[in-house]
């Protein structure tokens, strides 16, 4: 679907080593008529890459840079209570211009990005009038965005895919979902016309790192509902995710020197890794499971003799399942113990987050107002689920029902990631009929 006129000024200028039709941008501030790709095409330039090893919040101290500019860009839009937490969270508010008391909502993305791969020094590239071919990214010509690997492409011949130039990630994950709200913004403020209750913009750090959430001010933004805006492709609403906890497994054994370890040495690793072949294979297992099929999945070990660790992830859409996973891990600990009594071995279970469908029960509309807004934008809405957990699983549990809603990524975390121009315009029009859905609504 064709995205709104936003007029704008841009000032492209071709990378020296690019193909034909591909091209980086100049520009460096937001007005109010920037359009969704002005905006998107900025963002991802500021390195906002998170650090799992740090303790700080936010993990670094990069993310910032991007935040106090999103600070200075809702001052220059003129929205109300615009503000940057000392933890990096930027809220502000699009007023109401309805006469009557409507409800607030809550549009919500993050501003950092994945530290699976590089985000420094971002190179996006438009590929201009795309012809349906592969596209080999020139900054590293053996990485190739193939039509293959992404059907999705297919759908898009004749507009503008958005690439990296191969050597970092791109930043679509979750920079789209910021730039696609700070347009839908501009255009609510630049369109009196259009009836609103208040829209409330949030913009969170760390997001990448389990952490997304932890400092926003939930009873604050009285909200009725909100929106993460973080979804792959166009017209989806994700109304279900895992629920997920995390299990620590600790094998504490006796270390001695090898040539003395016969009827004493207790090998801790050699017993976490028997722990670990107990597992399932054939089931519970991501390598064996799709669509609402859960699993476990171990994903770090490390320690030595005297003290072995693994850690679990434990994942169900049906949330009672995950005890059965817990009792599985018990019982595997139960029959080690017994073959190694000497070995202390104990199975921590931590709570993790819950499925985003259990706790959308309690304000349906918030589904049901993101479909009639797609429908409005001429999308049939696509109704799906997360093999993984969102920042809305942590917000609805917390009070804020919070589905997902599509803004156009493709192949996240990874220096194939990709987006479009139409999907990020297809977006804000979403959003921008979403705010008049719930301006119907009275308090």
């Amino acid at each position: 679907m064709p995205g709104f006129p936003i007029p704008g000024h841009r000032v492209f200028a071709p990378h020296p080593v690019l193909q034909k039709n591909a091209y980086t941008i100049n520009r460096s501030r937001g007005s109010l008529m920037d359009s969704v790709l002005d905006r998107f095409l900025r963002y991802v330039k500021v390195d906002t890459q998170s650090d799992e090893n740090s303790d700080s919040y936010p993990s670094t101290q990069k993310q910032f840079d991007l935040c106090r500019l999103l600070a200075d860009e809702c001052r220059e839009l003129g929205l109300r209570e615009v503000r940057m937490s000392e933890f990096g969270v930027v809220t502000a508010t699009v007023p109401a211009n309805v006469e009557y008391a409507a409800p607030a909502i809550a549009l919500i993305a993050h501003v950092d990005t994945s530290p699976e791969f590089s985000g420094t020094n971002v190179k996006p590239i438009l590929h201009e009038n795309y012809d349906g071919e592969d596209l080999v990214l020139p900054g590293d010509p053996s990485r190739v965005l193939s039509v293959a690997g992404n059907p999705a492409l297919k759908t898009l011949i004749g507009g503008t895919i958005v690439t990296t130039d191969g050597t970092t990630l791109l930043g679509a994950d979750d920079k789209a979902g910021v730039a696609v709200i700070m347009a839908a913004a501009a255009r609510l403020m630049s369109e009196p016309e259009i009836p609103r209750g208040p829209v409330r913009l949030v913009f969170t750090c760390d997001e990448e790192i389990g952490r997304g959430v932890d400092k926003v001010d939930i009873p604050g933004l009285n909200a009725v509902c909100g929106y993460t805006l973080d979804g792959d492709g166009v017209g989806k609403v994700d109304c279900e995710t895992f629920s997920a906890d995390l299990a620590v497994v600790t094998v504490e054994g006796i270390n001695t020197h090898p040539s003395e370890g016969k009827d004493a040495m207790v090998n801790a690793l050699r017993i976490i890794s028997q722990f670990i072949a107990r597992l399932p294979t054939d089931h519970l297992s991501p390598e064996t499971t799709d669509g609402r099929e859960g699993f476990m999945h171990p994903y770090v070990l490390e320690g030595g003799v005297a003290k072995a660790t693994t850690r679990i992830i434990l994942r169900e859409f049906d949330t009672a399942k995950l005890a059965d996973q817990a009792a599985l891990l018990g019982s595997i600990a139960d029959d080690l113990r017994a073959e190694h009594p000497k070995a202390a071995i104990t199975v921590e279970i931590r709570k993790q987050y819950r499925n985003l469908g259990d706790g959308l029960k309690s304000e349906p509309r918030a589904v049901l107002k993101a479909e009639a807004a797609m429908r409005a934008c001429g999308i049939s809405p696509e109704l799906s689920i997360i093999r993984g957990g969102t920042d809305g699983s942590i917000l609805t549990e917390r009070g804020l029902p919070t589905p997902n809603l599509s803004t156009g990524e493709h192949n996240p975390h990874s220096p194939l990631e990709w987006t479009s121009r139409e999907e990020l315009e297809t977006a804000v029009n979403v959003l921008v009929e979403l705010a008049q859905q719930w301006s119907s609504e009275r308090l």
